[in-house]
């Protein structure tokens, strides 16, 4: 871990040791918050809401090392921090602030919390698990912790993610391997459980955690569960947490991944049958009627 990210992991333990607590809300939520107020007035404004701040409301130790970390920017008389920290369980997490526009954004919201929350009920017990396309890492530790696996692997093709990902693992006091990699490409051996929670929008500047391919978002999972299936141990399971885009009361992901699994256990679900909703107003949503948020869990034979 370079000098930045030991500074942006101590950063992270004085905030857990100063009580602080921020649940991230959805963009359009963020968006409607953040436009009440002109300025940070707290730590949660700083690092949570992504509030300008005036140089004097951060004590000193925070800034110094928020500076050497190198996640606060000059505007004008003012600073903003370029990365947010979002509290999951017992630890915090980081990732970019908001908005997140840039094409390496690493996201945090309510779909990384319900994410986590349906690992930790599902996740069975393995020996080596890997988290593709892992952001900020959240769901493979909170699989790690749920599985008691001892082989944890974080993978993701953005290098911001990986860097974000070292950082709170090293908060969660998890012991993993980190691999650039496109997919499974890049990632050594065999996994006994694969998680994945991959974007799946229609996203035109084509950000990475974002956009998921095809006509509706849904080509990257599908992806993912072509390559994992390979990877899997004997009785392996993939666990798969995604969106998909409702047309004319038909959910065309469901009906593209019953054909690859129509000899395998599985099991799907929606967890949320509308999500982003505001998105239906972008071009190519026009004959989507809503965007579910859906679990697929599937078991290799042993």
């Amino acid at each position: 871990m370079d000098s930045a990210s030991l500074a942006l992991l101590e950063l992270a333990r004085q905030l857990e040791r100063a009580g602080y607590h921020f649940v991230t809300p959805t963009p359009e939520t963020q968006r409607r918050v953040v436009a009440r107020r002109a300025q940070a007035r707290s730590l949660r404004d700083v690092f949570g809401w992504s509030l300008r701040f005036e140089r004097g409301l951060l004590p000193d130790a925070l800034f110094e090392l928020a500076s050497r970390a190198g996640v606060l920017q000059r505007e004008g008389e003012h600073w903003r921090a370029s990365v947010r920290f979002s509290a999951l369980q017992r630890s915090l997490y980081v990732h970019s602030a908001y908005p997140t526009d840039a094409s390496d954004a690493v996201f945090f919201g309510p779909d990384t919390y319900r994410f986590c929350s349906w690992l930790r009920r599902v996740a069975p017990p393995a020996s080596a698990l890997v988290d593709i396309g892992c952001g900020s890492g959240a769901g493979g530790l909170c699989a790690a912790e749920a599985s008691g696996a001892t082989r944890v692997v974080l993978a993701d093709i953005n290098e911001q993610a990986l860097a974000f990902a070292a950082v709170n693992a090293a908060l969660a006091e998890r012991t993993v391997e980190l691999a650039h990699s496109d997919l499974l490409r890049d990632v050594a051996g065999a996994f006994s459980l694969i998680v994945a929670n991959p974007p799946y929008m229609r996203d035109p500047a084509a950000r990475l955690y974002r956009d998921g391919g095809g006509a509706f978002g849904e080509q990257l999972s599908l992806r993912i569960v072509r390559e994992s299936l390979a990877r899997l141990g004997p009785g392996g399971t993939l666990l798969l947490y995604t969106g998909s885009a409702i047309v004319d009361g038909k959910d065309p992901l469901y009906e593209a991944l019953a054909e690859l699994l129509c000899d395998l256990e599985h099991h799907y679900e929606e967890l949320d049958p509308d999500v982003f909703g505001e998105e239906l107003e972008r071009p190519g949503y026009e004959r989507v009627e809503r965007i579910a948020a859906v679990a697929l869990s599937v078991r290799t034979r042993a």
